[in-house]
């Protein structure tokens, strides 16, 4: 492997990784575009493309203070999963009805990331089919795609990263013409979608798209480097290639999870580490600027930092989910051990808005038995009826959302 080395003080924290590199080409806005003849002549001329750096051969040497952040993060989520594991318990799925929600919550943030927020009423409502919020559409098409992650997870390659991302545009778009494949046109970030001029972080072109992607495919499978630290090369250098004409960022955090799963971390749980990156959006945005420009130390931090927040308060959400549920046994004392409703309490967390139809398909229960637990419920005031669109009654626990949208809201605030 060809080292880089930076010569800088271990004060300064710098983590050296081959800088992009630049293309000059001439664009050129379309005739049948309407643009303005201002515009025009100020979107027309020259720019530079990205030329990605290759990572699968680089050594990379941790400054000592910044891998000791790093082992810290990676022993806050070892054991955040085995915590949230014994107070949820596991589910008989990879996403069991309980661990689900912070699958939910994760997906909600990095789409926030995005500024796409969305309540957990009318996320819970979008995957009941019963939602009338373009944003949950897009944050439910988020959680297809960390989904599809964690399946990818298992083995790292391009067939399964391309899966990923027709996932998240099918769920979210029904885009079929886009999903599932590389871009076919050059794409920006941070200007107007007409030009590139001007733009925070100008793409490769397509053609180095492919290359680059299994360039970092390699880099994945690595086993010479600490996990988080391999988690935040890999998201920026994902970033940098930007290799989809849309949902590059959602699909870039979700990678995440799928190499956490793959070297064998967060293996029951799904830890929130898009809430970590969440609350200090400038920064992550400056870190993936200083990668690009051969400082790797910035987006590393951010992301033990990130997985630092993310067991700290998943811990905190998943007491408080817990604490609503022992809440809903204790209104259940005396109810028969062997009735249907005690079948519900396992899926209130995952799903906290539900009909008597998904007790069905998810709880195996047969209609009058879902019919029964769902009145009892409301009797007991566990669950309150709402109207759905489609005439059929839909069922909201109150406390789970407020728990959850109360765990939104401290992230906006941060």
């Amino acid at each position: 492997m060809s080292a880089v080395t930076s010569g800088i003080s271990e004060k300064t924290q710098r983590l050296a990784v081959p800088s992009v590199g630049h293309e000059l080409h001439t664009w050129h806005i379309a005739s049948e575009l309407p643009v303005s003849r201002t515009k025009r002549s100020q979107g027309n001329g020259q720019y530079e493309s990205t030329i990605p750096a290759t990572l699968a051969d680089v050594e990379f040497v941790l400054p000592q203070s910044l891998g000791a952040d790093v082992e810290e993060a990676a022993y806050a989520l070892a054991a955040f999963d085995s915590y949230a594991s014994a107070r949820l318990g596991a589910g008989s799925r990879v996403l069991g009805p309980m661990s689900a929600v912070l699958l939910r919550t994760e997906a909600a943030s990095s789409s926030q990331i995005e500024q796409l927020t969305v309540g957990a009423k009318n996320l819970a409502l979008e995957t009941l089919l019963e939602g009338s919020s373009e944003n949950a559409k897009v944050v439910v098409g988020n959680v297809r795609a960390m989904e599809a992650a964690l399946s990818l997870g298992k083995d790292m390659n391009e067939a399964n990263i391309l899966a990923m991302h027709r996932a998240l545009l099918l769920a979210q778009h029904g885009w079929e013409a886009e999903a599932g494949h590389y871009r076919r046109q050059l794409v920006w970030v941070g200007t107007n979608s007409y030009s590139p001029l001007g733009a925070s972080h100008i793409a490769p072109q397509a053609e180095l798209v492919e290359r680059a992607m299994r360039d970092l495919l390699a880099f994945i499978m690595r086993d010479d480097m600490p996990v988080i630290a391999q988690c935040a090369i890999a998201h920026a250098q994902f970033e940098t290639i930007h290799p989809f004409a849309d949902g590059n960022g959602r699909c870039g955090r979700a990678l995440v999870y799928a190499i956490l799963r793959n070297k064998g971390m967060a293996q029951q749980i799904t830890p929130p580490i898009s809430a970590g990156l969440l609350r200090q959006t400038e920064r992550y945005f400056e870190a993936l600027t200083a990668y690009r420009e051969g400082d790797a130390a910035p987006i590393v931090d951010q992301f033990a930092q990130a997985c630092l927040f993310a067991a700290g308060s998943g811990r905190r959400l998943i007491d408080a989910l817990v604490e609503q549920l022992n809440l809903a046994r204790k209104k259940l004392n005396g109810v028969r051990s062997d009735s249907p409703v005690w079948k519900v309490l396992p899926h209130l967390v995952a799903q906290p808005v539900m009909n008597t139809r998904y007790l069905r398909e998810n709880a195996g229960m047969s209609k009058p038995q879902a019919e029964r637990a769902i009145k009892q419920l409301g009797e007991l005031g566990i669950l309150t009826p709402r109207s759905g669109k489609q005439r059929n009654v839909l069922w909201e626990h109150r406390g789970i959302l407020d728990v959850l949208d109360g765990y939104a809201a401290g992230l906006r605030r941060r």
